[in-house]
């Protein structure tokens, strides 16, 4: 029996963060070690709460570790306004009983990447909050990891939370800068990518109506989400966490990645929280990012109607 591909995905779950998950979930060839949960889309007692929730719905057991409230540095603004209050729709669901660890994540992170040192694929769903404060307390972390798979980013310059910059870059872009500069490579899921990616809320909807259990909290949770995109998007429904966790489940369907290197903007201006993208590789520094450019519709699709039990 081939041995699963451990997992440890940080997010703060949101709703695209609960589609992502609910894939990850569904795969055979992967096994997740823990979920590492961040303030991003709600502050960080939701985003927890949503991650015990989630794992009681889809019925699987995974430890769950609670990390950073706060960005690093600067206040910042939540998503609140897509993804409703508690970030799964305001719908007053009955919590779970399962309880979060009693290990901080940035420790979790740290232990597990000795644990499974050389094999452990991390996932970024979010802000990287946690993923900075792991570096700083153990600088020798990115040698340990196998993969790094970070949706983040708008590689050039059309934000969705800002002019220039996407939400979990923009939500904390020391913490983001701390982690770019820190790994040596990293496949980059952004957002520019998401919105090449869309479905149709039409068929979405019909996914959500024929799948099981899970659709049918998906489809609870992601109305508010769906009701906003389709006012402000149109026709298609996106959904970046999604995307980026088909490209680190499956990368060897990746169509084509263009490897350059990134840089965060930190400032104060109207561009902080972006991701310059040395296109023209003008600036002599070594690439750190595999840029996603294009995923197979169909395998995204395709994955997407599994996870809410399409088959």
């Amino acid at each position: 029996m081939t041995k699963k591909i451990p997992l440890l995905i940080d997010t703060d779950p949101g709703v695209d963060d609960a589609l992502a998950l609910l894939m990850a979930f569904n795969s055979p060839d992967h096994e997740i070690k823990a979920l590492t949960i961040a303030a991003g889309n709600v502050g960080l007692q939701h985003t927890v709460a949503n991650a015990l929730k989630l794992c009681e719905v889809a019925q699987v057991n995974i430890p769950i570790y609670a990390g950073c409230p706060v960005p690093l540095v600067h206040a910042a603004e939540d998503a609140a306004y897509v993804h409703g209050m508690d970030g799964f729709g305001d719908i007053g669901y009955t919590a779970s009983t399962q309880k979060p660890e009693q290990e901080h994540a940035v420790q979790a992170i740290i232990r597990l990447s000795k644990e499974y040192e050389g094999e452990l694929v991390l996932i970024t769903l979010g802000p990287l909050t946690n993923i900075a404060l792991a570096l700083r307390l153990d600088p020798e972390l990115p040698k340990r990891i196998k993969r790094v798979v970070v949706m983040g980013g708008a590689v050039t310059g059309q934000g969705n939370t800002s002019i220039s910059a996407e939400f979990n870059i923009a939500f904390d872009p020391e913490a983001a800068k701390v982690t770019f500069e820190a790994f040596p490579m990293m496949d980059i899921i952004d957002w520019e990518a998401v919105l090449r990616h869309g479905f149709l809320h039409s068929d979405f909807e019909s996914w959500l109506t024929d799948g099981d259990h899970r659709a049918a909290f998906y489809d609870a949770i992601s109305r508010k989400t769906r009701a906003w995109s389709e006012g402000k998007r149109g026709l298609h429904w996106h959904s970046a966490d999604a995307l980026a966790m088909v490209a680190a489940l499956y990368p060897e369907s990746i169509e084509k990645l263009e490897t350059r290197f990134i840089t965060i903007d930190t400032g104060q201006s109207l561009s902080r929280g972006a991701t310059p993208v040395d296109w023209a590789q003008r600036s002599g520094k070594t690439a750190n990012a595999r840029i996603l450019t294009t995923y197979p519709q169909a395998l995204f699709e395709s994955k997407i109607r599994a996870a809410l039990g399409l088959g």
